[in-house]
């Protein structure tokens, strides 16, 4: 993908964590009980509607609390139930942007900090070590949006 279009892709996904953040954690029976359990429907009768049997849905539930279902068949029971499924992936912490800065961090610091302890050994030890790591960071974060 070109530089200037994932730059705006990153940018896209970091304005939607905020709403995706604030998001409720999955139920711990799942979201299909959870659902229809508050519709007040029997499993009976969503299979019904779904043309399979409530040991069917049940199994579904239980695929879904052990993390076993697939999308497909969430997709297919919340339908059914008058729902869509919505489903997000979310930065363990911070941002999209950040977490695909990371990689060029990581090997900055590593290669930084080789050079300073080199220069350690030599007695030439610069005082502001997190300052030449963070600029060679960002110099390697610039050339990598303008390839």
């Amino acid at each position: 993908m070109k530089p200037e279009f994932r730059q705006l892709r990153l940018s896209q996904l970091d304005r939607n964590l905020e709403l995706a953040r604030s998001l409720p954690p999955r139920p711990s029976g799942g979201w299909i009980a959870s659902v229809r359990e508050a519709l007040g429907l029997s499993q009976r009768q969503v299979g019904k509607k779904m043309r399979a049997s409530g040991q069917a849905i049940q199994q579904f539930e239980k695929a879904e609390a052990e993390d076993r279902i697939t999308l497909r068949a969430i997709r297919r029971v919340a339908g059914t139930m008058g729902c869509d499924l919505v489903y997000v992936l979310v930065p363990k912490s911070g941002s999209f942007a950040e977490l695909a800065e990371q990689p060029t961090r990581e090997r900055a610091t590593r290669d930084v900090k080789s050079v300073i302890h080199t220069m350690a050994l030599e007695n030439q030890k610069p005082e502001n070590a997190n300052q030449l790591i963070e600029d060679e960071a960002q110099r390697r974060l610039n050339r990598r949006k303008t390839r």
